[in-house]
């Protein structure tokens, strides 16, 4: 039986990484992209190849939307030499950055930063893939809790989350014809290295969220890849359009 192929957008490391290793435990083969560190997104493809699955990295800016027809043609080619495929299963957007800075204080530069890897990307990204999904594929948004609830600092890049929620919802519509599945995955603060690392490094900042969420802690990468593997499987088979927040329950 062929395995399912994802395409996990940044999973060099952080929420990516995990997604990508849960659902290679799964029997999921995966497609990486990475930005700049192609070391270390080799040694997720090794990881994800320890556990039984194939595995294959290609380079990726997702903030540069003329690259993207180009990327298409490589994640073709390498679907044909790795799996002699036409098309992959799933495609989960999670690639980004963060910026923290007041409302007050954001330039349009910064702005447009936020827009270009986390709205544009999205939206040019997936349209340039779909064409590469099999009928019955899924897709998965990643946004963040920050979509719901307002942290001051936030503004420029909540606004491009709570897009991308919208946008997930059109999706679900246009692709159900073909049974693709679109959702939204909304996670909390979590302690990776997103942002410098805030929430993991700084022990106030971190016992605050603490402080708010009804599990009382933060998120860690292991709270969250497991829920995107089991959002695109056939478990979750009948949700679609849907936003889903794993958040511990922060701000109920």
């Amino acid at each position: 039986m062929n395995h399912k192929i994802a395409i996990v957008t940044g999973a060099s490391r952080g929420l990516g990484r995990n997604a990508a290793l849960r659902l290679a435990s799964r029997g999921v083969d995966i497609i990486i992209t990475y930005h700049s560190k192609r070391d270390e997104a080799e040694k997720v493809v090794a990881e994800i190849e320890a556990a039984g699955a194939k595995a294959a990295a290609l380079q990726l800016d997702v903030s540069q939307s003329k690259s993207f027809t180009q990327f298409a043609v490589g994640v073709k080619a390498i679907l044909q030499s790795k799996w002699q495929r036409n098309n992959f299963d799933y495609l989960v957007n999670n690639a980004g950055t963060g910026i923290n800075i007041p409302f007050i204080e954001t330039s349009e530069e910064q702005f447009d930063q936020m827009m270009n890897v986390h709205l544009k990307g999205v939206y040019f990204l997936t349209q340039k893939l779909v064409g590469l999904m099999a009928d019955g594929g899924s897709i998965l948004n990643i946004s963040s809790g920050l979509a719901r609830f307002s942290f001051p600092g936030y503004s420029a890049y909540a606004v491009m989350k709570g897009a991308v929620e919208v946008l997930s919802r059109y999706l679900a519509k246009e692709l159900g014809a073909r049974g693709i599945r679109v959702n939204t995955l909304a996670p909390g603060a979590i302690a990776t290295d997103f942002g410098g690392g805030a929430v993991r490094d700084n022990q106030e900042l971190n016992q605050h969220i603490a402080s708010l969420t009804a599990l009382g802690r933060v998120g860690l990468p292991d709270d969250i890849g497991g829920v995107i593997a089991s959002m695109l499987s056939d478990d979750n088979r009948w949700v679609n359009g849907q936003r889903i927040e794993a958040a511990g329950g922060i701000f109920l």
